[in-house]
């Protein structure tokens, strides 16, 4: 347990990064002193938005961060501390027994008592026992103190039922990387970063930092002020180039950028290479891309659309196949999601192919944007008033069940489309019978139809 004063100098001396007498991490400098530093979470702290509003109005109640570590679970609750005027007290599931809960919760009745409100913070809530939760239930019914905690597990399973039902759960996401981005520009830009420093970084190479850290702000900054500590200065200037920054991410991530032209050039080649039905080639681009650190889930995405646009109803298991890849990707996330995904790669690429849904598709949705105006045939349209039954809706309407083979005479299509094909079956794999079947649907219509085809 640790009380801290949150209205003196609670930022220490700034030291620049090879000070080493006081010195602080960038990640600690750089935690944000109001609301309007704070990068992320625009879902709750954006003006105007709920977690803003009880802040700004000093309406806290006792409440729950959940999220991924990095997100800023720890810096809201500072900043809300600052903004009610409150004493800030953190716990460590590890260091605070039942007595020493106890006893600070007595002081903090006492503080009440004199208008002192006391904001108690407990990060990683989930590792506290159900005693030691329940320790702080009486207090917080009480409103003896604000009770933050902070846990990356779901607190259904982890905080106790009584007093998770006291308490608001704001759920925190993983930082985009442009948001990331922002972190770094502010971390080079301010006094309490880099401001004394002149630092030659490309964009390029902060988008890498970015993508390295993957959504945890910490991580972001403990990588920069490595790169910038370990970087050469020439002529005054700390230049941070990508062979220093490589060695320091430990990845090969830079050769792989994101948002650059080699990103593409290797997802293309992933394509290409299962269209071509190179399993191999298919395997190695997807390594590629999962050890240069690419979101497991962009390209399970990307399977699951080639399951239908390159294999199509040649093997209509592909799509299956993929969104359970997708799927297995959710539960279990990198690195042990590699698998299912090389499982996804393999089939498809084995799998025969056929782009006709594409192409159909397609065929029809030109055919559409030079129709909108095209009428529904009245036979096919629902009836479902007496008004539009006069109109003629429905009348005519032969209901495929009650006949013989399953299949009418009735147009369904409009009268200028009358006739048109999409949809071109091909003889591979399952597609085959698909193709006789839609072969023996046609001969039927040209043997019932009045007007043949």
């Amino acid at each position: 347990m640790r009380q801290e004063s949150l209205f003196g100098d609670d930022a220490g001396d700034v030291r620049q990064p090879h000070d080493d007498q006081g010195y602080q991490p960038l990640a600690s400098r750089m935690r944000p002193q109001t609301l309007d530093e704070f990068v992320g979470q625009k879902n709750l702290v954006a003006p105007g938005q709920v977690l803003y509003n009880l802040i700004e109005r000093d309406e806290i109640s006792s409440m729950i961060f959940w999220g991924p570590p990095g997100v800023g679970k720890t810096t809201l609750a500072r900043l809300i501390a600052r903004q009610t005027k409150a004493a800030f007290v953190t716990f460590s599931a590890v260091t605070s027994g039942i007595k020493e809960i106890r006893n600070v919760m007595e002081e903090a009745e006492a503080n009440r008592e004199l208008g002192q409100k006391t904001l108690v913070f407990v990060d990683e809530i989930h590792r506290f026992n159900k005693a030691q939760q329940d320790a702080f239930l009486p207090y917080v019914e009480r409103g003896s103190i604000i009770l933050i905690g902070a846990t990356t597990e779901n607190p259904s399973f982890e905080v106790n039922a009584a007093l998770l039902s006291r308490m608001r759960v704001f759920v925190l996401h993983a930082l985009q990387p442009d948001e990331l981005v922002q972190l770094l520009h502010n971390a080079i830009k301010s006094p309490r970063g880099f401001a004394d420093f002149k630092i030659d970084i490309s964009e390029d190479l902060l988008h890498a930092i970015a993508d390295y850290a993957n959504g945890d702000a910490r991580t972001a900054l403990n990588t920069l002020e490595m790169a910038v500590t370990n970087a050469r200065i020439v002529d005054g200037v700390t230049q941070v180039n990508k062979d220093d920054l490589m060695q320091i991410m430990g990845t090969k991530a830079l050769l792989y950028d994101k948002h650059g032209e080699e990103h593409y050039n290797i997802i293309s080649a992933l394509h290409k290479s299962m269209r071509n039905s190179d399993v191999d080639a298919a395997i190695y681009w997807l390594a590629r891309m999962l050890e240069s650190g690419e979101d497991p889930l962009y390209i399970a995405r990307r399977l699951v659309r080639f399951a239908s646009e390159d294999v199509g109803m040649a093997d209509s298991r592909a799509l299956e196949i993929t969104v359970a890849a997708y799927q297995a990707c959710q539960f279990l996330g990198m690195p042990e999601c590699n698998v299912h995904l090389t499982h996804a790669v393999t089939y498809l690429a084995l799998a025969p192919k056929s782009n006709q849904l594409y192409v159909a598709y397609n065929s029809a949705a030109a055919d559409a944007k030079n129709t909108m105006a095209e009428p529904v045939p009245l036979q096919i349209r629902n009836g479902v008033t007496n008004l539009m039954k006069d109109l003629g809706y429905g009348k005519g309407y032969q209901y495929a069940h009650d006949t013989k083979d399953k299949l009418t005479t009735m147009q369904t299509m409009p009268d200028n489309l009358v006739g048109k094909h999409y949809y071109h079956p091909t003889d591979q794999g399952s597609e085959a019978r698909v193709r006789q079947r839609l072969a023996q649907i046609r001969e039927w219509h040209k043997e019932h139809d009045h007007d043949g085809e």
